[in-house]
């Protein structure tokens, strides 16, 4: 190899086995479980006509289930021109260690079809999934107790109310039916919170990541969230509803975003909300009157930041710029954004990374709550919320009553009042039971982090935890 050559990068697949590989090779397992737990059960290739345009066009399509450790399994369908089954069965891969990492009780799996969405319109996009659905379906690669789907890059809500609708053409006697499938519209049996869930599960991760001063200090930074400079990459519904919360809520400065026609960069910080209202308009931020333009969206990535945030493809830092990235610390929103060489490059560096299959853990998370209220066939907090509210007034009558009594001279105030009294709906129950899945999940990868010495980095102690979860479930299967 030449000195100026780089090194063959790993595909997203074989990165995702060497992670895993690294974090086994630091478990005491038997080799043959251990490929038990590594290795893709199974991968179905999907081929089917559609006619549109006055002719039959094909697509292919593929369903992957990695691990059936837990049933049913759980993962995400997109549509992208570029899907393979190498793509999918390591995304399936990632979906197991993420379940097992949060401790939803799933096993993995992974969907894709090859299609460029972009290029089809709404009723043929419609035409497709319903036959797509239909050929999972027929084969229970869709279905409530054993294989759930959810949206991914190129689907969301529609196409999941469209599948739903098709399994329940398929089973008009499944009483469960609507379980087939999380990220429906609240219309069609979703739940409040699931569209920015992953979103909103990266803010939960850094949030907790900065409650431990310990860990911000081996980053190199100090403080907490507030003020911190973000870059996010991808500005599509995982990254825009990250850089949403962090900058309205924690106080974070966006000062760049990455889109696929370039970059904006502001120092001040941007304004989110029109960033993402100009990309929707015009499909990109070329032309944004929020900041100047730069046309390598790519080199971006290596500016000075404090948080980097890729969030929409994988493999964007790789072997080619992971020595010129300076962000000390990076969250994966995305799937696999980090390639295994870039990652031992950024390790050596001293770069602290909240991994993938704990940071976007938050779409799976709510997706079990999903799953958990179509299968109960009620709205969380319809039972309790008004008990818990006639509870609080009691209480607050009580207090305002020995106020008076007493003439103590003091008053609740009316904000405290309105807020005390309102109890918990069902948008408030989800935010709560995210919150407490990704403090809990953070709080295992950082006693596995600090208590080894063999363990340098988040992403192995994850691994080492989400690997051993899995394995305890099959030995007591009797493997």
């Amino acid at each position: 190899m030449k000195d100026n050559e780089i090194p063959r990068e790993p595909s997203f697949r074989e990165s995702v086995d060497l992670m895993f590989n690294r974090a086994a090779a630091l478990m005491n397992l038997s080799p043959g479980l251990e490929e038990k737990v590594r290795v893709c059960n199974a991968t179905y290739t999907v081929r089917f006509g559609v006619r549109l345009r006055g002719r039959i066009e094909t697509f292919v399509g593929y369903r992957a289930v990695h691990s059936e450790h837990m049933e049913p399994v759980k993962g995400g369908i997109r549509y992208a021109p570029e899907v393979n089954q190498d793509e999918v069965e390591a995304l399936a891969a990632l979906m197991t260690y993420k379940c097992a990492l949060v401790e939803t009780p799933f096993g993995g799996s992974k969907g894709g079809l090859c299609i460029d969405p972009r290029n089809y319109e709404e009723h043929e996009l419609e035409a497709i999934t319903r036959r797509f659905a239909y050929e999972l379906a027929k084969r229970d690669l869709i279905h409530p107790s054993q294989n759930v789907p959810a949206p991914d890059m190129g689907t969301g809500e529609r196409e999941m109310a469209w599948i739903a609708d098709q399994y329940a053409r398929m089973n008009t006697t499944d009483i469960n039916a609507r379980a087939c499938v999380t990220g429906k519209p609240l219309n069609s049996g979703g739940i409040a919170g699931r569209v920015e869930a992953t979103g909103r599960g990266v803010q939960y991760a850094l949030r907790e990541f900065f409650r431990h001063p310990e860990d911000v200090k081996t980053a190199g930074l100090k403080g907490k969230l507030d003020g911190k400079r973000v870059i996010v990459q991808g500005l599509g519904n995982v990254g825009y509803h990250a850089a949403k919360f962090l900058s309205e809520e924690d106080g974070c400065k966006i000062i760049g975003i990455i889109e696929r026609d370039g970059a904006l960069y502001k120092e001040d910080g941007l304004d989110v909300e029109s960033v993402r209202e100009w990309i929707v308009k015009h499909g990109g931020v070329t032309g944004c009157p929020e900041a100047d333009h730069i046309e390598d969206g790519p080199a971006m990535l290596e500016a000075e930041c404090d948080i980097l945030i890729p969030a929409a493809l994988e493999g964007v830092i790789n072997m080619g710029n992971a020595d010129r990235i300076k962000a000390p610390l990076i969250i994966e929103a995305a799937n696999g954004p980090i390639t295994f060489g870039a990652d031992e490059v950024l390790r050596k560096k001293g770069t602290v990374i909240i991994p993938d299959l704990y940071a976007n853990a938050g779409g799976v998370t709510v997706s079990y709550f999903e799953w958990v209220k179509n299968l109960s066939h009620i709205r969380f907090g319809r039972m309790q919320r008004r008990n818990e509210e006639a509870h609080a007034l009691l209480l607050i009558e009580e207090l305002e009553r020995l106020s008076a009594d007493r003439q103590l001279g003091w008053e609740l105030s009316p904000d405290f009042k309105s807020r005390y009294l309102r109890g918990a709906g069902e948008i408030e129950l989800v935010r709560s039971g995210l919150d407490d899945t990704m403090r809990t999940a953070y709080q295992s990868m950082r006693e596995v982090w600090h208590a080894r010495d063999d363990v340098t980095d988040l992403r192995t102690a994850g691994f080492i935890v989400a690997i051993e979860r899995v394995a305890a479930s099959y030995r007591a299967k009797g493997l």
